[in-house]
């Protein structure tokens, strides 16, 4: 079974999002049969690759936000990462663009290091306030992952993967995605936004039994039981 997931590397809701599947697969009986693929999203294409704007200077411009309004939603999202076990900094996160970090995913992917990518990412990001829009912490990041430092550099120095990030969001789109997470399973089942973990594996149970029906062999005249009942 496939489950696609789309999101972006600067989405609070993505990181949630990403443990709570994580907390849905790890109770789904057939979770060695499942695989994952990141699939980009970006929130902002136009961001440039470093920004010396606030977390809360975003949410103020964006939203039309007080500053101490900002700053609670800030603080409700810290606590509901929490929740999930993330430890969440927005205070000192370093906004950027996020091209470049999607296509280390799609090279990451080739290695099957996507997900350690993914995490790592967004740990840098959203913990420890590293800036993943510049060239140097990317490729910093990617070796920490245990990606070839050669390939990271030739990656970043050229437009590849480029194709793939941009089929990815084109995709998004004809799948009528507006936002992320994003989840796609065996191309049949959406689940939008950062659902809670029992509602992921109620997803991931449906489509499972759905493309794996149980068929009945009836044998004539067979007994059994039935409510208070038995044939004898």
């Amino acid at each position: 079974m496939k489950v696609e997931i789309w999101s972006d590397v600067v989405c609070p809701w993505c990181y949630v999002g990403k443990r709570q599947f994580e907390r849905a697969l790890a109770e789904f009986p057939h979770a060695d049969q499942v695989s994952v693929e990141w699939r980009s999203f970006e929130l902002d294409p136009g961001a440039p690759p470093a920004t010396d704007s606030s977390m809360s200077e975003v949410l103020q411009r964006k939203y039309g936000m007080t500053g101490e309004q900002a700053a609670a939603a800030n603080q409700r999202m810290t606590a509901l990462a929490a929740g999930v076990g993330l430890d969440y900094h927005l205070d000192r996160v370093q906004l950027g663009n996020t091209f470049d970090a999607h296509r280390l995913i799609h090279l990451a992917a080739v290695h099957g290091l996507a997900d350690a990518m993914k995490e790592r990412l967004l740990a840098a990001y959203f913990t420890e306030g590293q800036a993943i829009g510049e060239t140097a912490t990317l490729q910093r990041l990617a070796v920490e992952v245990g990606l070839d430092p050669d390939e990271v550099a030739s990656t970043l120095a050229s437009r590849e993967f480029a194709d793939e990030v941009r089929g990815d969001e084109a995709r998004a789109v004809a799948l009528g995605a507006t936002g992320v997470p994003f989840f796609v399973i065996d191309e049949t089942y959406g689940v939008a936004g950062a659902q809670p973990s029992d509602v992921l594996l109620g997803a991931l149970e449906r489509a499972w039994s759905e493309s794996h029906p149980i068929v009945m062999i009836d044998e004539a005249g067979a007994a059994s039981c039935a409510d208070d009942s038995c044939s004898i």
